[in-house]
């Protein structure tokens, strides 16, 4: 029997979280151009709740786009101990998808080039996405979808600035290096707990995240730990740190081949700090003004406001 999109008898709670994921999956791709006409879209699926949900999500979006599009859900076996390998296929086939299982033991490379306690994950991501982009290339694809949200844009970002001094997140659209693919990530600003929610209502079949122990997860759960106890302080603070990745000012940053400080002789208008753009303001919007001055000193003074009086009858 094919699976449904959702299951029946669910909650008005449950459909207005699945139509704020969709909404706001359709708005990334829509802002950042991320499918196009005719486009094969590889679906990238480790099997957790994330790529899990842009699939199912990606697939609602398929029915009512105004443009047509093909997905191919692709789900790559790297040969770690104890994969459920069964899992995936079984349930892509009653989804009633194209898909493709790629079996590649990049598990024992890693083992074999890598000593005992030395970080795995440089390596092991090299491999995964050689692979990824070896497979778009087989089927024809022209679009490699991965399945990072909001949440894990903004780990990143920390990740590379405590560990690699680096401001660098992930971007919802990347050209890989030979620009034969375009790489997505259509949940870029959907929440993790909303897609968390969505997915336990959705009951997928969830495959670990953890089977290989990796060191880079460690550090992405300290970063996760400290936002989330951010997040409860005060909340909104992880998207307004999402949206500062897309609201950059370089001339108030100190990277210099973004930005030409040492010509900087005179800001440009739109490069103006706010704090000394006294000539914006009329006099009579100064609260303070000089009172007096002399060679040593020069002393502000406030003034008083003009009242505006109203008579009303």
């Amino acid at each position: 029997m094919k699976i449904k999109h959702y299951p029946e008898g669910v909650s008005q709670n449950f459909l207005k979280l699945r139509n704020q994921l969709i909404s706001a999956t359709g708005k990334a791709i829509g802002d950042y151009n991320m499918i196009e006409e005719g486009d094969t879209v590889l679906v990238c699926m480790s099997g957790g709740k994330d790529s899990h949900a842009m699939l199912m999500i990606l697939l609602a979006l398929q029915e009512r786009a105004p443009i047509n599009f093909k997905l191919i859900a692709m789900n790559l076996d790297q040969k770690q101990p104890n994969f459920p390998e069964d899992v995936l296929p079984r349930y892509l086939d009653q989804l009633g998808v194209e898909y493709r299982i790629v079996e590649a033991d990049t598990y024992s490379i890693v083992k074999e080039k890598i000593p005992e306690g030395k970080t795995t994950c440089s390596l092991c991501s090299r491999l995964r996405r050689g692979i990824i982009y070896t497979t778009a290339q087989q089927l024809g694809a022209t679009k490699i979808a991965l399945g990072h949200h909001r949440d894990d844009i903004v780990q990143t970002l920390f990740l590379n600035m405590f560990y690699g001094a680096k401001m660098k997140a992930m971007p919802p659209k990347l050209a890989t290096n030979r620009g034969e693919f375009m790489v997505i990530r259509p949940l870029a600003y959907c929440a993790e707990k909303d897609i968390a929610a969505y997915a336990r209502a959705m009951e997928f079949p969830i495959i670990p995240c953890d089977l290989c122990g990796g060191q880079e997860n460690l550090q992405r759960q300290k970063i996760k730990d400290m936002l989330n106890n951010w997040e409860r302080e005060q909340p909104g603070r992880i998207n307004n740190i999402f949206r500062a990745i897309g609201n950059v000012e370089p001339s108030h940053l100190a990277d210099f081949d973004l930005y030409d400080f040492k010509h900087l002789s005179q800001a440009k208008e739109e490069d103006e700090d706010p704090m000394f753009d006294h000539e914006k303001f009329a006099p009579t919007d100064m609260a303070l003004t000089i009172a007096s001055q002399d060679d040593k000193r020069i002393e502000f003074a406030r003034k008083p406001l003009p009242i505006s009086v109203t008579t009303e009858e």
